[in-house]
């Protein structure tokens, strides 16, 4: 199979699925100098690309906050357990075609999550990097993709796999969205003024207000106010 039916298989069965987002980085953009975080290639030395897969977050589960954080919450791991079936389906299906993959844990981020480096805060692998480069959307000040349609208001999987996808390309060439350079509404909203107009995030302050402060919970209030 040819990697533009293969690619366009996996597309097909993600919205089938319940996908909302779909979309192909090229594993060599992990290697350019500008990248910092931890890659992919130390986990899949044959790895050739990053399907990332997305679901839009319900507005009504940042509508509630902040006293409906448990229902934010909440919502968030169900669009966790609905990518993970997803993600599976779609794994199996490119090992069917001779390939391997296997599925970037979903909670895993710069924030520390159960599923990043406690010392670093950096997941295995920066799904939001590499939807970038799939063409998915921009960063935002708070650092989290903000997709064209959806905003700031998506959960995403990886699946990293050995087969030869047609990777997407950047909307733009800037990691920023051009809109939050005027708003900076986020960086306002930030109970512990982790979030700096100049790109730049306290990660550890961050990580450490949702662990300590909240109990694990999460926060969203950046998201809550993004008008994008």
């Amino acid at each position: 199979m040819s990697m533009y039916s293969l690619t366009g298989n996996l597309r097909d069965s993600a919205f089938r699925k319940g996908a909302d987002l779909f979309g192909v980085a090229d594993a060599a953009c992990f290697l350019l100098p500008e990248y910092t975080g931890n890659r992919p290639q130390e986990i899949m030395p044959g790895i050739s690309a990053v399907v990332l897969l997305g679901v839009s977050v319900p507005r009504g589960a940042f509508s509630t906050l902040p006293k409906g954080r448990g229902e934010y919450t909440n919502t968030l791991m169900a669009g966790t357990a609905t990518l993970r079936v997803i993600a599976y389906d779609l794994a199996r299906q490119i090992e069917r075609e001779g390939y391997l993959a296997t599925i970037v844990p979903t909670e895993g981020s710069e924030f520390g999550y159960w599923y990043a480096d406690r010392t670093t805060l950096k997941a295995d692998v920066s799904l939001k990097y590499a939807a970038f480069h799939a063409g998915l959307g921009s960063f935002g000040l708070n650092h989290l993709l903000v997709h064209p349609d959806f905003g700031p208001r998506v959960r995403m999987t990886g699946i990293l796999t050995d087969a030869p996808l047609e990777a997407g390309r950047p909307l733009q060439p800037d990691f920023f969205h051009s809109y939050c350079a005027e708003c900076g509404r986020c960086v306002e909203a930030c109970p512990v003024q982790a979030i700096s107009r100049d790109g730049t995030i306290n990660r550890e302050a961050c990580a450490d207000y949702m662990f300590r402060e909240l109990g694990g919970l999460r926060c969203g209030m950046c998201i809550r106010v993004c008008p994008l």
